[in-house]
């Protein structure tokens, strides 16, 4: 059985960041082999993500990144359990980490981006289990990008919830700013899509359903149950979807009112909005 000295618990733990007690464990299972002891750690993780694997993650923090040419937007958000992990710095690095490596290999997928390997042999999957197994909390990742003329960002103040808006039409508008209130509205209003044509039929056929099934409540004929249920239809529409919703700083204007205003023509192609725990 090899010797385990304070320096070789030290170094395990300056190589993967997880604690003294856990590092000496493991290396005197690995009989004072680091990599043997490396492995034994990532499994120990795996382990604890397997066991949480049911947990709600409601905390978290969201990271967004830009392209120089303003055409492409990136965000992920690392997901976990309690807050104080949500504030810890490995944790940030890590989230940190795995945006550049999105951005680094423009990822199109999370999938892609969870087998996406780093410089010291680890994909960014197995970097999460890793980060699981040192904090003992579940780890959830969610992962978006946008390709548009011109991509706007933002992150709520909460660092909890992000947005990545499509912007087309642009002309000399300046983006970032009318780009910042489309992405804030969307992060407040949650619109379910840019306009009515986005907007699946599944759920087209659930709100005209619900429309009947209130009109019919409230005594209505069953010969105006159509008619009603469209009204209401096109309320759920100026409600729901994002270009025909009041702007949340001035209602006398919707968002698609607001975008001509800064530029005619202008309008939103897509958008994608993410937050943790809501």
């Amino acid at each position: 059985m090899a010797a385990i000295t304070a320096a070789d618990v030290n170094k395990l733990r300056t190589m993967t960041g997880a604690g003294m007690m856990d590092c000496k464990k493991a290396l005197t299972e690995a009989d004072g082999d680091f990599e043997a002891a490396r492995d034994i750690l990532r499994k120990a993780g795996q382990k604890i993500a397997d066991k949480r694997a049911e947990n709600t993650t409601s905390e978290g923090f969201v990271a967004v990144a830009v392209s120089e040419d303003g055409t492409n937007g990136k965000l992920v958000a690392l997901a976990c359990e309690t807050e104080s992990v949500a504030k810890v710095a490995n944790f940030r690095e890590l989230v940190q980490r795995i945006l550049d490596a999105a951005v680094r290999t423009n990822a199109t997928s999370k999938e892609e981006l969870l087998a996406v390997k780093e410089d010291d042999g680890l994909t960014i999957q197995e970097h999460i289990t890793d980060l699981t197994g040192k904090i003992g909390e579940k780890l959830d990742l969610t992962y978006v990008t946008l390709t548009a003329e011109k991509v706007a960002s933002y992150i709520h103040s909460d660092s909890k919830k992000g947005v990545l808006v499509g912007l087309k039409n642009v002309g000399s508008a300046d983006v970032a700013a009318v780009g910042r209130d489309v992405a804030m509205q969307i992060v407040a209003m949650k619109p379910v899509a840019v306009d009515k044509d986005g907007v699946d039929s599944a759920t087209v056929e659930r709100e005209i359903e619900i429309g009947k099934e209130q009109a019919r409540a409230e005594g209505k004929p069953e010969a105006m149950l159509e008619k009603i249920a469209q009204g209401k239809l096109n309320k759920f529409y100026k409600e729901q979807t994002l270009l025909n919703q009041e702007f949340v700083k001035d209602g006398s204007m919707t968002i698609a009112q607001l975008l001509d205003s800064k530029s005619k023509g202008m309008t939103v192609s897509d958008f994608k909005r993410v937050a943790i725990g809501a």
